[in-house]
């Protein structure tokens, strides 16, 4: 009789523990699809299109026009090239400063150039200072290679820079508004994936202007009628 009574008593502790089992399942399921749900970007820069893709969840969702350097490719110390590889976004600088703002060591200098400034080529807008995260890489952070803005955009879309990724200065503002510092960039020789290469590229649409200002012609304006009217009467009556 005591082992009937222990089996008995047994069952509904089993059935609690697989339940239990059962739960923290399902939890951990919920857990990983909403990690996953969460979008992951990255930045693609293709040497050969000279062109800038931000990905989404592996999906591009941006390409614009950019220029690398006109020295080529590499990462040695003072060689004015463009490294190839992989490298992240270290530091975002610049956020709400108006476009041409002019930098100088990554200070804003208070000066704003317009685009295509003649005899002018600063760092200008927004800086995204880039930092190797393999060997070929590994100099990229203290040779200062930057995605910024520049004041020459008629050069973007051929190699122009000094090693840098220059973009226009509304491009930049558009894509620093859309990345976190740490996201990952990829440079390649070759040319984007298809998707990419065949996506319109950004075009920066200027707000509408304002409504211009119609003449008034209040209250006010009937007031003084009505007075002169008024007025006109009464001389009329002495004469």
């Amino acid at each position: 009789m005591s082992a009937s009574i222990h089996c008995f008593s047994s069952t509904p502790r089993r059935s609690l523990r697989q339940a239990l089992a059962l739960l923290s399942v399902i939890a951990a399921c919920f857990l990983s699809s909403c990690s996953t749900s969460k979008a992951t970007r990255e930045m693609r820069v293709s040497v050969a299109d000279q062109k800038l893709a931000l990905y989404e969840n592996g999906e591009p969702v941006r390409v614009y026009k950019v220029s690398t350097s006109k020295f080529g490719l590499g990462d040695s110390p003072s060689s004015n090239c463009t490294p190839v590889g992989k490298m992240k976004v270290a530091k975002k600088i610049g956020y709400g400063l108006p476009p041409g703002m002019v930098f100088k060591s990554r200070q804003p200098t208070g000066e704003v150039l317009r685009p295509n400034a003649p005899g002018r080529d600063p760092i200008v807008t927004r800086i995204m200072w880039l930092q190797g995260t393999e060997s070929k890489t590994r100099n990229a952070y203290r040779r200062f290679i930057y995605i910024h803005g520049t004041p020459e955009e008629s050069t973007i879309g051929q190699p122009a820079s000094f090693g840098c990724i220059r973009m226009r200065s509304m491009d930049v503002i558009d894509l620093f508004n859309h990345v976190p510092e740490g996201i990952p960039v990829q440079i390649v020789k070759g040319r984007l994936p298809g998707d990419a290469r065949n996506q319109q590229e950004y075009v920066y649409t200027p707000p509408p202007a304002p409504p211009a200002a119609l003449k008034h012609y209040g209250p006010a304006r009937q007031a003084n009628n009505t007075k002169a009217t008024a007025m006109a009467s009464t001389r009329r009556s002495k004469s």
